[in-house]
C-alpha cells in the first residue's frame, strides 16, 4: 500500500464515539480558539478584503459576518481570520498551525451538508493528526525550500479531514489526498515586507482541501504515491532532506499526537513565544530599558532566516505584521509592555521609538545544541550598562506540551478575543454553546456567529476592546 492509502485507512476507521477523551477535549478547545480568533479579526482590513472576494451564497457561516456562503468562500474567510494574527494554535516539532486550516474546512462542509457533530469530530481528528504527523517527515526542509509548512501540509490534511467528515471510502480519501498535492502551495516571501499572503495560507489550504475532497467524492482521481513518489510532495517541497515516514505512520490510530497541539499565549510567531516570556521575567526584576546595554539570545539555526535575519530589518520592522516575525521586536514589546497582544502589533506601536531603541540592542548567537524544531526554547543574556549581567532561560514554550494552557485559560482567551472583536459576553457565550453542542455530537449550527443587518452582532456588541496576549496569570478571572 502507498502512504496515502495507509492514511486513508486510518481516517476511514475513525469513530467519534471511540476517540480518546483527551483527543475530544483538544478538538473542542481548538474549535473554540479558532472561533474566537475569527471574531477578533473580523473587522481587520485583510479579513474585509477576503470577505469582499466572496462570490457565492450558501449555507456556511463566515464567523462574525452577515449572510451565509458557499463552503469555499466561508472556509477562505474563516481560515484567513483564524490565522491572520498568528495567535492560533501551533504544533511543536512542525511547526504547523493545524487548527486554523482543519477546523474551518470541516465546519463549513458540515454546515453545507447538514452533518452532525460526530462527523465534525472524526473529520477534525483525521485532519489534525495527519497534518501534525506530516510536519515531522522532513523537519525544517520545507521552510528551507522557502515554503510555508502550514500552507503546503494543510491542503492534503484538509482533504483527508473533509473526506472523512463526508464518510467517503478509503479509496476516495486516498484520492482526495492525492488531488490536494497539486493545489498545495504557499511561499514565505511575505517576510520581506510584512505583506498579507501568510494570513491567506490557512484559508486557501482549507479551500483546496474541500475542493480535493469533493472532487474525489465525484470520482476524480489523484496519485496515490503523492507523498513518497519520485515526483511527489516531499520531493518537490522539501528536497534538501530524505523523507522519514516513521513519524507519520508509527502508532497511527493508537496514539494521537494532536493532543500535544499548543495554544499560543501571544499574538505573534511561534518561536518568539518563549523569548517573550524571558523578556517579561527580566522586566519583573525591576530592570529598566535604559539600563540595558545589550541582549544576546541563544537560538536554533532553523529559526534564523525567518525571525532574526536580516537583522537590521528585524530591528525596525516596517509594519505591525512584520513585527510578529521579528524576535528583537517581540522581545522589546514583552519587556516594555509586559505582553504581546493585538495592541503590540499595530502600525503605530511598531514604530514607537522606545520599542525600536530596545529592539536594536537585541542580537543572537546560534546554539548548536538547541532542540529546535523538537522543542521551542527561549534565552536572553542581558548585559546592563553597569557591567552586570542578567540571564533568563525558558526550557519550553508556555502553552505547549510541557506547560499547556488550562481549559479555563483557553476559554478566557476565547472571550478576550470575542470582546476585542466587539462582541458582548452573552454573544460570546452563545457561540461557545453552539461549539459545545458540536463537541457533544449534536447539530452543526453556527448561525449565531453571524451578524444582523445593522452589522452588529446579534444580541448586541460590547464597545470595550481589551488587549489580548497576556503574560502568565493575566487572563480575566471572570472568564474562568
Amino acid at each position: 500500500m502507498t502512504i496515502a492509502a495507509d492514511l486513508a485507512q486510518f481516517a476511514y476507521h475513525l469513530d467519534a464515539e471511540h476517540l480518546p477523551a483527551k483527543t475530544r477535549e483538544t478538538i473542542h478547545l481548538l474549535m473554540l480558539d479558532v472561533a474566537g480568533l475569527c471574531v477578533a479579526a473580523r473587522d481587520h482590513d485583510y479579513v474585509k478584503a477576503a470577505g469582499a472576494s466572496i462570490a457565492s451564497d450558501g449555507k456556511a457561516t463566515a464567523i462574525g459576518h452577515k449572510g451565509a456562503f458557499g463552503p469555499y468562500d466561508a472556509a477562505l474567510v474563516n481560515g484567513t481570520a483564524a490565522h491572520g494574527e498568528d495567535y492560533d494554535d501551533t504544533f511543536e516539532g512542525g511547526p504547523v498551525h493545524a487548527g486554523a486550516v482543519i477546523v474551518p474546512a470541516v465546519l463549513v462542509v458540515a454546515e453545507h451538508r447538514a452533518l452532525m457533530g460526530g462527523d465534525v469530530q472524526k473529520g477534525v481528528a483525521a485532519g489534525l493528526e495527519l497534518m501534525c504527523r506530516m510536519s515531522l517527515v522532513t523537519p525544517e526542509a520545507i521552510h528551507k525550500a522557502c515554503f510555508h509548512p502550514t500552507a503546503l501540509l494543510g491542503a492534503p490534511a484538509a482533504a483527508a479531514a473533509v473526506a472523512t467528515t463526508l464518510s467517503l471510502s478509503p479509496e476516495k480519501i486516498a484520492h482526495a489526498i492525492g488531488i490536494a498535492g497539486s493545489p498545495a502551495s504557499g511561499i514565505i516571501e511575505y517576510l520581506a515586507d510584512g505583506s498579507w499572503t501568510k494570513r491567506l495560507h490557512a484559508g486557501s489550504s482549507a479551500q483546496s482541501g474541500i475542493r480535493a475532497a469533493l472532487l474525489a467524492e465525484a470520482g476524480f482521481t489523484g496519485p496515490k504515491t503523492v507523498l513518497e513518489g519520485s515526483h511527489g510532495f516531499y520531493k518537490a517541497f522539501a528536497p534538501s532532506k530524505t523523507p522519514n515516514s516513521s513519524p507519520l505512520l508509527e502508532g497511527l490510530g493508537k496514539r494521537f499526537v494532536l493532543e500535544t497541539i499548543a495554544f499560543k499565549p501571544y499574538a505573534c510567531g511561534t518561536m518568539t513565544q518563549p523569548f517573550i516570556d524571558c523578556a517579561i521575567e527580566l522586566r519583573r526584576m525591576g530592570i529598566k530599558a535604559d539600563d540595558i546595554a545589550s541582549m544576546v539570545c541563544n537560538v536554533g539555526e532553523g529559526t534564523v532566516h525567518r525571525l532574526w535575519e536580516p537583522l537590521a530589518l528585524k530591528h525596525a520592522p516596517p509594519n505591525g505584521y512584520a513585527g510578529k516575525f521579528s524576535s528583537p521586536y517581540c522581545i522589546a514589546a514583552g519587556f516594555i509592555d509586559g505582553k504581546a497582544g493585538f495592541e503590540q502589533f499595530t502600525e503605530e506601536r511598531v514604530h514607537d521609538k522606545d520599542l525600536r531603541a530596545l529592539a536594536a540592542k537585541v542580537s543572537y548567537v546560534i546554539d548548536p545544541n538547541d532542540e529546535y524544531p523538537r522543542n521551542f526554547t527561549g534565552h536572553i543574556r542581558a548585559t546592563l550598562k553597569d557591567g552586570s549581567v542578567r540571564e533568563v532561560r525558558k526550557p519550553h514554550m508556555r502553552g505547549g506540551a510541557h506547560e499547556p494552557l488550562t481549559r479555563g485559560e483557553v476559554l478566557a482567551k476565547f472571550r478576550d478575543n470575542a470582546r476585542f472583536g466587539g462582541w458582548s459576553r452573552e454573544r460570546a457565550d452563545e457561540l461557545a454553546g453552539a461549539i459545545a453542542t458540536i463537541a457533544k455530537g449534536g447539530p452543526v449550527d453556527l448561525g449565531c456567529a453571524g451578524v444582523a443587518a445593522s452589522g452588529q452582532p446579534q444580541g448586541g456588541a460590547a464597545p470595550d476592546r481589551r488587549d489580548a496576549g497576556n503574560a502568565p496569570g493575566e487572563h480575566t478571572p471572570a472568564a474562568e
